[in-house]
């Protein structure tokens, strides 16, 4: 195992892999946590039109 790692190091293919997985796990979480926030929004939006609705009618 430590023979494995000592040769992904060296090697500047596997260091760029390890540096495209990092950026997309980066924009992975960017992602989430924008969709979060929105989607908290948007269930208050239509929660708030709901009440209207039910308020008017």
């Amino acid at each position: 195992m430590y023979n494995i790692a000592i040769r992904l190091m060296a090697c500047r293919r596997a260091a760029t892999a390890i540096e495209y997985g990092l950026v997309a796990c980066m924009i992975s979480l960017a992602i989430i946590s924008a969709l979060t926030a929105f989607a908290d929004a948007g269930v208050g939006m239509w929660n708030d039109i709901s009440t209207k609705v039910a308020d008017a009618g």
